[in-house]
């Protein structure tokens, strides 16, 4: 299924009332990934009062994902579940964002450490921006080198990028697109190259498309 995650990582600072909280927002493959990679933020902010998180983590849709936060000893509901709503409202998978607070002093009541907490990892989030993930299927297409011009602007029409080009006798490029359009690349290579061309279909992947 297809599904959105993070392009990058992120990260933000929001100071409330002399607390600082440091936002990270992550990819993550798994619930033992999105772990290591909140023990690695206790380790390096190690003098920080608390780390909360939330991650959403396994293969979307099914049973193996796993949905967690933790309030780190901040009080119930006011820090790991506003992040994880961030991440929910955002409809992301495969995702970690870790907050860590440096206390300053005055304390906040729950209501303002929510929003505070929340304000983090929205700003993490946005700075960590999304795409979509999707299945899809590797081809190569073999052609002449004037057939591969007709390649070139069909698919800057069609948004389909190539991949990678080998350049010899003949072009050989690759590409990849969703399964549905398997068949309409076969007939293009047909058409294109008055049926001289050849068209394979290598793998099923998983390709990035920027939102």
């Amino acid at each position: 299924m297809d599904y959105r995650t993070f392009r990058d990582a992120g990260s933000s600072e929001v100071i409330e009332k002399k607390s600082r909280f440091i936002g990270e927002a992550v990819r993550v493959a798994s619930a033992a990934e999105a772990e290591a990679y909140i023990a690695g933020v206790r380790k390096h902010y190690y003098d920080a009062r608390h780390h909360c998180f939330a991650f959403i983590a396994g293969e979307p849709g099914t049973p193996g994902e796993i949905r967690r936060s933790g309030d780190d000893g901040e009080p119930s509901g006011t820090a790991g579940r506003p992040i994880l709503e961030i991440l929910e409202g955002r409809s992301l998978h495969n995702v970690l964002i870790v907050v860590t607070r440096y206390f300053g002093g005055t304390l906040l009541g729950t209501g303002g450490l929510a929003r505070a907490y929340s304000a983090a990892a929205r700003e993490a989030a946005e700075d960590a921006g999304t795409v979509t993930v999707r299945d899809g299927v590797r081809m190569r297409i073999s052609c002449s080198y004037g057939a591969y011009g007709k390649f070139q602007y069909q698919f800057a029409q069609d948004g389909v990028q190539i991949a990678d080009a080998q350049f010899s006798d003949t072009v050989v490029m690759e590409i990849v697109v969703p399964p549905a359009e398997e068949d309409r690349i076969r007939k293009l290579t047909a058409e294109l190259t008055d049926g001289s061309g050849q068209c394979e279909t290598l793998q099923s992947v998983r390709y990035e498309q920027p939102d």
